[in-house]
């Protein structure tokens, strides 16, 4: 088709790239085979997705995914059974607990019971040494007192005897002790 005004066809093409010039700091857009740099990031993006489908990733991912959940749900569940164990062992350490509490009082009564009975016999026992201890006294008194009673009429009686011997001495002579031996002895010749 041939344009019959060929002048207005140079005027609009002269438009035309006036309009399509770059303005002053604005530079065109760098394009292959007329694609610009938006569709071939969007065609490397389609690439790299197709890629990985072909490759299966999203099963790998799903399948580490799914190994995590279990693992998470194995750590759960030992979780859950440790906390079970720990609950019986607490409660089998507080019967414990309550349970040596209570021997712990039994055992403190009977040794406060032992401790009475220890005391009241240690003071019976006392009660019953310091009166044995006192007759034990009483009766080394009584010896000691015997003693020095049969001491002093010990010598007494030698004093005594010591003083009739000098008396005796002094006025009995040879012819006194005569007389005393004639009579004792006819003393004795009428007895028999």
């Amino acid at each position: 088709m041939a344009n019959p005004h060929p002048a207005a066809d140079t005027a609009t093409t002269t438009a035309t790239v006036e309009h399509q010039a770059p303005a002053e700091g604005h530079h065109a857009d760098p394009s292959v085979f007329g694609l610009d740099a938006t569709v071939w990031v969007s065609i490397a993006m389609t690439a790299f997705i197709l890629i990985l489908l072909w490759k299966k990733v999203p099963g790998l991912v799903t399948r580490g995914l799914d190994n995590q959940i279990a693992a998470i749900r194995t750590r759960l569940e030992d979780a859950k059974q440790l906390r079970a164990e720990a609950e019986a062992l607490r409660d089998e350490y507080a019967r414990k607990i309550a349970g040596a509490e209570a021997e712990a009082a039994a055992l403190l009564a009977h040794a406060d019971e032992e401790a009475k009975g220890v005391l009241a016999k240690a003071q019976a026992d006392a009660k019953e040494l310091t009166v044995r201890r006192a007759k034990m006294a009483e009766d080394k008194i009584g010896a000691a007192e015997r003693a020095a009673l049969q001491a002093i009429r010990a010598k007494a009686a030698d004093a005594a005897a010591k003083a009739a011997a000098a008396i005796i001495a002094e006025k009995h002579g040879a012819d006194a002790d005569k007389a005393l031996v004639d009579k004792t002895i006819s003393g004795l010749g009428r007895l028999n």
